[in-house]
């Protein structure tokens, strides 16, 4: 992580991508001193609620990260970078995205835990288009012009409001992967109860691996006396990208153990 101080004392000159987290509620300045170099821009975990107007004067700015703020809007300044082909603003407030604000060579568009009701058409003339994360908002429907975007491989658009799937979702040549848990399309499906490990007869270890909604480590399960190996995940908030952590379970839940496989538990 880089200090404001340094950017502003020109310590970072060259550098080809930034990372601030220091309770920025304004776009320092001086990062336009690093147009000629930077590449990646992060600036999540601070209090912005706008970006400056000529954001395109990073012209060789090909990712920005700005999750964890305040905006209520995407800035349609965002738009006017030629090079930005991934945008996240996850965990925002953003109600409205316009289509002014999509960069034309968009590829990834990460918009998760926000309250956006709805999307451009633009959307889908975005021919980059490769993911799409939407979870954790309140669309009702999806643009019908995302039928297009033959790059589109995956869509997460978990605990939304959608009634039903569009058709077109399964002419997309591309599409890989496609989570959409928790919309009232989603019937409920009962489950068998299962046995509730107390936290305390947990002792975790080394990390196993990590995902988009959570971290997997290692651990022994203290149950009567005998020590079992286990694997924990830990969610990395209420709203992953694909939704709550509830749904996740529940599916794990309902899937079952494999044969062979160890006893299933839930912490």
């Amino acid at each position: 992580m880089h200090t404001l101080a340094d950017l502003r004392a020109g310590k970072l000159a060259g550098i080809k991508r930034l990372d601030l987290s220091c309770g920025l509620s304004e776009f320092p300045v001086e990062i336009f001193d690093l147009a000629d170099t930077l590449e990646v821009l992060n600036l999540s975990g601070n209090r912005l609620t706008s970006l400056p107007d000529d954001l395109c004067r990073l012209t060789r700015l090909r990712v920005l990260f700005v999750s964890d703020n305040a905006f209520t809007h995407l800035p349609e300044s965002i738009g006017q970078c030629p090079q930005l082909q991934i945008v996240g603003l996850k965990a925002n407030r953003i109600e409205q995205v316009s289509a002014a604000a999509l960069p034309p060579r968009l590829r990834w568009l990460i918009l998760t835990d926000n309250r956006i009701e709805s999307l451009p058409d633009e959307l889908g003339r975005r021919p980059d288009l490769q993911k799409l994360m939407l979870a954790g908002n309140r669309l009702r429907t999806l643009p019908a012009t995302l039928a297009q975007c033959h790059k589109l491989e995956l869509i997460r658009i978990a605990a939304n409001r959608l009634t039903e799937l569009p058709d077109w979702l399964l002419s997309l040549p591309a599409l890989a992967w496609l989570a959409f848990a928790d919309n009232p399309l989603c019937a409920e499906r009962p489950t068998a109860p299962i046995r509730e490990i107390p936290w305390q007869h947990l002792s975790l270890h080394q990390r196993l691996g990590e995902g988009a909604s959570g971290i997997i480590q290692q651990a022994v399960w203290h149950d009567a006396g005998a020590e079992r190996m286990a694997a924990v995940k830990l969610y990395k908030g209420a709203v992953t990208s694909d939704g709550s952590p509830l749904n996740e379970m529940a599916a794990c839940i309902a899937a079952g153990r494999p044969a062979g496989f160890g006893a299933g538990m839930a912490a």
